[in-house]
């Protein structure tokens, strides 16, 4: 029997994240005066609402229980983010660290998967390189994706990466989109050079050419005093009597969660559906929690576990699109043992 019969998967297998990034910090400024800055507070405010959400059908089907429930009014304590009336610009700011991958897990408890496993992400990095991956990883920095709802809310935006690793890089100017609304976010067949030079500068990080480091900078001509969006924070404690935290950093500065700037990023599997419409974050099982659907199925042999296992257990290639899938989970990190299986 060939050893690549008696392969089976790790029992503790996991990879580390290769693209360090740091949460987003909120200032704001005047869009005719730019070289001044000053943070973005969260506040509290308390507001008196009305009821309008839909009722149990015990309230609804019982004419005086719902008279009296739908004229109560809503009172809530809530977080709000929002510019001063002298400024119309928000800015929001992060860096990125991009680590080198050669397909090596952090931890791996079978030399004999290990080999083969490297083996094979290898061979796919000599044949493709990190080309396709970085540009996409490109494109959704410089399109505005990790905005999220504040992209929405603005009238033009403009998003200024900056390499810091100036040792070796001081002749290299920053990387500059005029207006990043101009950029699809459900395609990347965009070849601008300022996305093209962000993807080499990607690819030089995850090729461990160099080290790759650098600053993204937006900003959002969002109108005077108009209201921004931070990361909403989740509320554990069902015994908290606000119902909006934000997530806020020293002295109650605005910020947004690295992990949801980094989702945004990896926005860019396109390979779920031949027919995709937009692209979904690079996931094992591909789930969108906000669709609450999972957009790669192990029925249909789609998922992560079931391409990986087949290219490196049984050797079966997949396509190239499911390669990139493949290694793009691999590079965005977690735990992938077989722990547990039956």
């Amino acid at each position: 029997m060939s050893t690549k019969n008696k392969l089976e998967t790790a029992s503790v297998l996991a990879f580390n994240r290769h693209f360090d990034i740091s949460d987003a910090i909120f200032f704001q400024q005047h869009s005719h005066s730019d070289k001044e800055t000053s943070p973005i507070l969260v506040t509290e405010k308390s507001v008196r609402g009305t009821i309008s959400n839909r009722l149990k059908n015990a309230i609804a089907n019982d004419p005086l229980k719902l008279d009296a429930e739908i004229e109560k009014a809503n009172l809530q304590r809530v977080d709000v983010a929002m510019l001063d009336s002298d400024k119309d610009t928000l800015v929001v700011e992060w860096t990125c660290k991009v680590l080198p991958f050669d397909g090596k897990p952090s931890i791996c408890n079978n030399i004999i998967y290990q080999d083969q496993l490297v083996s094979t992400i290898q061979s796919y990095i000599k044949e493709q390189g990190f080309t396709e991956l970085a540009l996409r990883y490109a494109t959704n920095i410089l399109n505005g994706r990790w905005l999220w709802r504040n992209r929405i809310s603005a009238e033009t935006i403009a998003i200024e990466v900056t390499p810091l690793d100036m040792l070796h890089r001081k002749s290299q100017a920053p990387i500059n989109i005029a207006d990043c609304k101009q950029l699809s976010l459900v395609d990347f067949t965009d070849n601008q050079t300022a996305i093209q030079q962000l993807a080499n500068l990607i690819e030089e990080g995850l090729s461990g050419q160099s080290f790759v480091i650098f600053k993204v900078q937006a900003k959002l001509k969002m109108g005077f005093g108009q209201e921004v969006y931070p990361s909403q924070e989740l509320i554990l404690d069902t015994d908290k009597n606000k119902s909006k935290i934000l997530y806020s950093k020293k002295d109650n500065q605005a910020a947004m969660h690295s992990q949801k700037v980094s989702n945004a990023i990896r926005t860019i599997d396109t390979w779920y559906d031949d027919m995709a419409e937009f692209p979904i974050a690079i996931e094992p099982y591909g789930a969108v929690t906000t669709m609450g659907h999972a957009f790669r199925q192990p029925k249909q042999k789609l998922d992560f576990y079931t391409l990986f296992d087949n290219w490196i257990i049984k050797g079966e290639k997949p396509d190239i699109s499911q390669q990139h899938y493949i290694v793009g989970v691999l590079i965005r990190g977690g735990v992938f043992g077989a722990s547990g299986k039956e």
